[in-house]
């Protein structure tokens, strides 16, 4: 442990160091370790109560182990059915999210350095061999992070054996999960059946499985210098779209689309999918809570929420304040019309408050069409918004001020050639966005 942290870690001693128990073997050898070792730990367990007594059973552990330790603990009781209730998730990535969130707030009110928890060397090629059977990246083939953020793993070159060994000459017990015999999950059947049979018909292969992991890290970091290259040349999820256009004639354009797009949880498929006309548009993509939408080259992504229907009716005959403003003026021309160039000033012949019309603001809906301004055809504002480079988010926060069903301005962006300033107009509109 000593020669993980110092070659990978680096922890400092300066600062309390949360330390996530539940009670397993790993979880006591790593508070043990980190407090023998001069740390200032501080234990914190999580209850989840989804096995009964055996729950209240654990806690009780380890409340008296930190005290045999002379560690102080931090207990959260959870209401899982209630949080998969509100989320969808499952009952693993439920108590996943709950932990660390919780594990967050330790840091900030412990004023904490790092969260250490207890996965070891057999966690790890676990997750190799998961992460292998599902399809996955570089990434995905070199096991878990040392660290990733404030998440430390100072166990992670240690085995099981040595982990038990280390508790044995300690006099150290622990409790065990009865779930974790289930194979009910793909990790147990994976830890209980298939990797011992593995070393079993190949001795050493788990050992010899770690040193690759070992070379396809120190792969992984020249691998992603290449990556953030493209990122700086073709954008990222963070930026909110990249250019597939110019992406896809990079000789490496599927490997590099999926890595950029991996933050966001795409897999291959959506990439090949994107790839197979990156000059289309309208094609929607999601995955992992986000939405990419392609646009003749350009992949805008943000997260998935659902179009907004809200809609509002204004009046042209004063200031519109709400849902954004809209500073209304009228003007009787007395020589030559001068528009300001601007897409947040838009000119409507006076003409257009004949007849009672109604007018409203509302958000972009699929299919919406507008004749913009010096054309004689319409256009699909999906194609006006990519022509204007505008992401996801700022196409879903943009409005549309239409008179009846009729789009006469797409607000900060685009006029329409409906109602436009001419010779014959005797009375016009000035109608001037100001930003918030």
């Amino acid at each position: 442990m000593r020669r993980t942290i110092s070659r990978r870690l680096d922890l400092r001693r300066d600062l309390p160091i949360v330390v996530a128990v539940s009670g397993g073997a790993d979880s006591v050898a790593l508070l043990a370790a980190l407090n023998e070792d001069g740390y200032e730990c501080v234990a914190a367990h999580c209850n989840f109560h989804l096995r009964g007594e055996e729950s209240l059973r654990d806690m009780r552990f380890v409340e008296n182990l930190t005290q045999r330790l002379g560690v102080d603990l931090y207990v959260r009781d959870f209401d899982v059915p209630a949080a998969m209730a509100a989320t969808g998730e499952s009952v693993e990535m439920a108590c996943r999210r709950l932990r660390y969130e919780w594990f967050e707030e330790l840091l900030t009110t412990l004023r904490a350095s790092d969260v250490a928890v207890g996965h070891h060397r057999e966690d790890n090629v676990e997750t190799f061999f998961l992460n292998l059977s599902r399809g996955t990246g570089i990434a995905g083939l070199t096991g878990i992070d040392y660290r990733r953020g404030a998440v430390v793993r100072p166990l992670l070159d240690c085995s099981r054996a040595q982990i038990e060994d280390f508790l044995s000459e300690r006099g150290l017990d622990f409790v065990t999960d009865s779930s974790n015999m289930a194979n009910d999950y793909q990790r147990n059947r994976l830890r209980n059946v298939l990797l011992p049979m593995f070393e079993e018909l190949m001795p050493g292969s788990l050992d010899a499985t770690e040193r690759t992991m070992a070379m396809l890290g120190d792969a992984r970091r020249l691998y992603d210098r290449v990556v953030a290259d493209a990122a700086d040349r073709y954008g990222t999820v963070a930026s909110g779209s990249i250019d597939v256009g110019a992406l896809s004639a990079d000789p490496d354009a599927r490997i590099l689309l999926f890595e950029l797009l991996r933050p966001a949880s795409f897999s291959m498929t959506h990439v090949d999918n994107i790839l197979a006309d990156p000059m289309r548009s309208g094609a929607i993509f999601r995955a992992g809570g986000m939405c990419a939408e392609l646009s003749r080259g350009t992949l805008t992504i943000a997260p998935d929420t659902a179009p907004s229907e809200q809609e509002t009716e204004v009046s042209l005959h004063s200031d519109i304040t709400e849902p954004l403003h809209i500073v209304i003026e009228m003007v009787t021309p007395d020589g030559e019309f001068r528009p300001e160039i601007s897409p947040a000033v838009a000119y409507l012949d006076a003409k257009a408050l004949e007849g009672a019309p109604r007018w409203t603001l509302r958000h972009w809906r699929r299919g919406d069409r507008m004749q913009p301004f010096g054309m004689k055809g319409s256009r699909l504002v999906s194609d006006i918004f990519s022509d204007a480079k505008m992401t996801a988010a700022q196409k879903r926060d943009t409005w549309l001020l239409c008179r009846d069903e009729k789009i006469v301005w797409i607000v900060g962006v685009r006029a329409s050639a409906h109602y436009a300033v001419g010779r014959r107009t005797r009375r016009y509109l000035v109608l001037r966005m100001l930003q918030s």
